[in-house]
């Protein structure tokens, strides 16, 4: 197949040179020149691992280890691959994966960190160590992102990006604005309440459950080994987090801690005004006793009042003043729609998926073309009746088989972006007068086998690297299901996915773990934007309780080339379309400053 002409080629440099903001000359060049490969720390060339003893207690710190190679996966494809393809394929599409960044504002009232204290030993999401560094390994994912720019398998340039969910932890305003001003690009500086101030359980002493890093001697992460870091706390919540952002259009989907609170249940008003306000519990007494009782039985009015009136008076043990902040306050489900249109025109796309008409509808689920042989269908699978787990409704369970049975008419590739996986696509909760029926993962999984279009569906929400083989029941089609672990909790890493054209009747889907930028081993006193990256991942990887490790996945869960059979004629997708994208996503890099 012929690809690009050269006055295709003109026109398009002039075009794209317009609608960037670009010289014509400079982009020419660019544009005309091969991509220069580049060593990156992807986990081809590196990993990060325990060191080989603990260092304190039973504490790990972490250090370089050798790189993983490619594992070639067969379990769809169910016949063995054509070597040849390494010399005969194209690059189709290459994207980076996100999901369950979970960036934390550790200091809103909301946050209900004593439900940890019922088991004093338990790690928990209900507190994390490493919660008040969210924001600098999530800046310092966008560095690896940007770093990886250019496909380490076929040269491709960076193309989008998806995020698939759970991307604040308690759906409230600044967690939104923060996580979205990373992406896009921007200066945080992640601190709700007073400026320059830590106020939080990790310095009260009625807080005995949490990490005390001016001094852990009298809590259990001391006594397992976490170090006495004087100074950590105010580092992180004073200097500024500066991201250069993605330098691709980016998507996103709902994951349910954007949609629920806690990721589990629905917000009552009395919640609303406790996030905004003035008091924050340390203890489960406390919490327990006073701020969530009204949520818990509904008391009458007068309790309520009794119980809002003593919290204020500070007549409550366990209750602590702390600097209220409108910013805290948490969203409606339409806010946090609104928040990605607001977002700035550059990376893009206006919206990230989401549209006007998403706002104005209440729908949550959007569809887009990042190419015009690739189309993303981004779900909301979330329950928002209760339960962390979620669900199809029947709605968008019959708008995805049509939009597959469109796209395959046109001859385009479709990938599904959703937060939960099939593991966990099982939640049956029902408001109290009936809802829509709910379609779990065997009858989605049916669906999605019966229209080979679909070549991968793309989520997170176990925060463990996982990849699945769906095929159907003669073999003839099947599709990979490829689970990303999480911004917040040990291993850290993302995904790196492109879609190759094998030009022998096959496709393969290559998948590689990224780490975040910051160094494998943190240094004594680094309280830097990259050190307190690299402490965060120290810091989850002794998670005592959640075996981090396991989180990695098995080697078939990582680095991996997937292959699965072409669903139609693949020269439907001309060389020249092909080309034209490639030349459309290497000005956006160069737009974006990247190297392209």
């Amino acid at each position: 197949m012929a690809g690009l002409s050269r006055r295709r080629f003109i026109a398009g440099v002039t075009g794209l040179a317009v609608g960037l903001g670009v010289t014509t000359d400079a982009l020419g060049r660019a544009l005309a020149s091969v991509p220069r490969a580049r060593e990156v720390r992807t986990t081809l060339l590196e990993t990060i691992k325990f060191s080989s003893r603990p260092v304190r207690g039973s504490y790990h710190t972490l250090v370089k280890g050798a790189g993983e190679e490619v594992i070639t996966r067969l379990d769809v494809l169910g016949r063995s691959a054509n070597p040849k393809r390494v010399t005969t394929r194209r690059s189709l599409f290459y994207l980076a994966h996100l999901s369950d960044i979970h960036l934390i504002d550790a200091q809103t009232p909301s946050r209900m960190e004593p439900m940890v204290g019922l088991a004093k030993t338990t790690f928990s999401d209900a507190f994390r160590p490493q919660e008040l560094m969210s924001t600098y390994v999530l800046a310092s994912m966008m560095d690896a992102v940007r770093e990886a720019s250019i496909s380490q398998v076929t040269g491709a340039p960076l193309a989008a990006v998806v995020n698939t969910g759970d991307s604040a932890d308690m759906m409230n305003d600044v967690e939104t604005s923060w996580y979205i001003s990373v992406l896009d690009g921007g200066s945080i500086t992640p601190n709700s309440g007073t400026p320059g101030v830590y106020e939080g359980v990790q310095v009260w002493a009625d807080a005995p459950y949490a990490y005390h890093p001016d001094d852990p001697a009298q809590d259990p992460y001391g006594e397992y080994g976490f170090p006495q870091l004087p100074g950590l706390l105010t580092a992180a919540v004073s200097q500024e987090v500066s991201s250069l952002g993605l330098p691709v259009p980016w998507y996103a989907v709902y994951g349910n801690h954007d949609s629920t609170f806690m990721g589990t249940f629905g917000v009552q008003s009395q919640l609303r005004s406790w996030a905004v306000g003035s008091r924050k519990a340390a203890t489960w007494e406390a919490l327990g006793g006073t701020s969530l009782a009204g949520l818990a039985s509904e008391p009458s009015a007068f309790q309520r009042f009794a119980n809002s009136l003593r919290t204020n008076l500070g007549l409550v043990p366990g209750i602590h003043s702390v600097a209220p902040d409108s910013r805290r306050r948490l969203l409606e489900r339409t806010d946090f729609m609104q928040a990605h249109l607001d977002s700035p025109a550059f990376p893009g796309p206006v919206g990230h998926g989401f549209t006007p008409e998403n706002v104005s509808t209440g729908r949550t689920y959007w569809k887009a073309d990042p190419a015009p042989y690739i189309r993303l269908l981004g779900l909301d699978t979330c329950n928002e009746t209760v339960g962390a787990d979620g669900g199809v409704p029947e709605e968008q369970f019959e708008w995805v088989k049509a939009e597959l049975d469109a796209a395959r008419n046109e001859g385009v590739l479709c990938v599904i972006l959703s937060h939960h996986n099939s593991l966990t696509l099982e939640n049956d909760a029902q408001p109290v007068f009936g809802g829509p029926r709910i379609v779990h993962a065997e009858e989605f999984i049916a669906a999605l086998l019966e229209r080979p279009n679909c070549i991968a569906w793309m989520n997170g929400h176990t925060h463990i690297n996982t990849i699945n083989a769906h095929s159907s029941v003669d073999g003839s089609t099947g599709f990979w299901e490829i689970t990303s672990a999480s911004v917040i909790d040990y291993p850290q890493q993302q995904q790196l996915i492109e879609i190759v054209d094998n030009r022998d009747g096959t496709i393969s889907i290559f998948v590689t773990a990224l780490d975040h930028a910051s160094d494998a081993e943190w240094v004594d006193g680094d309280y830097s934007t990259r050190g307190l990256a690299s402490l965060s991942r120290e810091f989850s990887a002794n998670d005592w309780v959640q075996n981090p490790p396991m989180r990695w996945g098995s080697p078939l869960d990582r680095n991996t080339e997937l292959l699965l059979p072409a669903p139609f004629d693949m020269s439907r997708i001309s060389d020249s379309t092909v080309e034209a994208t490639m030349m459309t996503a290497r000005a956006r890099l160069m737009k974006a400053g990247v190297e392209a």
